[in-house]
């Protein structure tokens, strides 16, 4: 008979076993102080640019935020570069403008981007040409200062002078040797983003077979042979025929589908917190006029570093003396129709009147 003396009671102890969670210390990547050189490689590039190429909201958010920083066009006072700019052709068939556009998609994939600055024996500029970080390291001296730039050809590393390259780093930090990928911090949550896809779809495929197999025999070969048919018709989507009382089949306990999916939206939603891109703006995604409002409005001072970032680059290394066209800016019309639109639903043509603050 069972005994229920409460004075027998004990209690659980999860001090110990579940840890706390701890973040991960990091240390900066820099230049050796104890060489005449130091060198930096680009070895997680393909890594992270597989992860652009791969993954949709990498390749929307990360696209999307160039066109909006460099799809405007750009303006300046120099008459010498209002010819020069428009015949640089990159590897012989792109424009200033696209060039600029990868070059900024790359440094916030990769980090690091770059682009070897052809010139005239005059000096002048005649053309950029892209270099994939993967195939550039980086040259230090022991002063910790960038001595050159070495450019893999496919056989050798060749030189090239710091003066004719034009090197953007992504929000590099202290005395780092490279600048920060905007993948890395996402990469968890694109991860588990792309398991709970996989999951679902599984689910999906499988949704009236996956469960517990409640055998009426414990013959091992014909419990082998049943859940060999079981299988087969699985994978081919067929119907399943055995013998009355061999076996029942209950579904697994699961969550709903809506709480699955609500998983799904979560992750991706959590994605464009991380890379600084309003999903309104990587796509269209029935956003409230006021969500929609206050994304674009957080989000431009955001493109409005990138250009300024790549007008000073551009200006510094380069001599490149250019503006950058900004997109039309919600933020004069915002406190004029919030007011008197209370019961809108979506953005009106209106708000979104051409103002260029620059």
């Amino acid at each position: 008979m069972a005994q229920f003396d409460q004075s027998k009671g004990t209690t659980t102890d999860f001090t110990n076993v579940v840890e706390d969670f701890i973040v991960e210390s990091k240390r900066l990547d820099v230049a050796s102080p104890n060489q005449d050189e130091s060198y930096w490689y680009f070895s997680k590039a393909t890594q992270n640019l597989g992860y652009y190429l791969n993954i949709p909201e990498i390749f929307s958010a990360a696209n999307s935020l160039a066109t909006w920083a460099f799809g405007q066009g750009w303006t300046t006072g120099d008459k010498q570069m209002e010819v020069i700019l428009p015949k640089i052709d990159g590897s012989g068939n792109q424009t200033f403008e696209q060039l600029i556009w990868s070059h900024e998609v790359t440094c916030l994939v990769v980090g690091d981007a770059f682009l070897e600055i052809k010139r005239s024996k005059s000096g002048t500029l005649i053309n950029l040409v892209a270099i994939s970080p993967e195939r550039v390291r980086i040259v230090y001296n022991n002063s910790g200062l960038i001595k050159r730039y070495d450019a893999w050809n496919g056989d050798k590393w060749k030189p090239v002078k710091k003066e004719n390259m034009l090197h953007s780093s992504n929000k590099k930090i202290g005395d780092s040797v490279h600048g920060q990928s905007q993948v890395e911090p996402a990469k968890f949550i694109i991860d588990a983003r792309n398991e709970a896809l996989a999951d679902e779809r599984t689910i999906k495929h499988r949704d009236k077979a996956l469960g517990i197999a409640y055998y009426e025999t414990n013959n091992a070969g014909k419990i082998s042979y049943a859940n060999t048919q079981i299988e087969k018709a699985v994978n081919s989507g067929e119907m399943l025929g055995l013998p009355k009382g061999t076996v029942e089949i209950q579904p697994y306990p699961s969550r709903s589908s809506e709480d699955r999916t609500a998983w799904i939206s979560y992750l991706e939603n959590f994605f464009y917190q991380i890379f600084g891109v309003p999903r309104s703006i990587a796509s269209s995604d029935g956003t409230s006029e006021v969500g929609g409002i206050n994304g674009h409005l957080i989000f431009e001072p955001i493109y409005g570093k990138e250009q300024l970032d790549r007008e000073n680059e551009l200006l510094q290394q380069a001599i490149i003396k250019i503006k950058f066209t900004r997109p039309p800016s919600l933020a004069p019309k915002t406190q004029e129709n919030a007011e008197k639109n209370t019961g809108q639903t979506a953005i009106q043509p209106a708000e979104v009147e051409p103002k260029l603050n620059r």
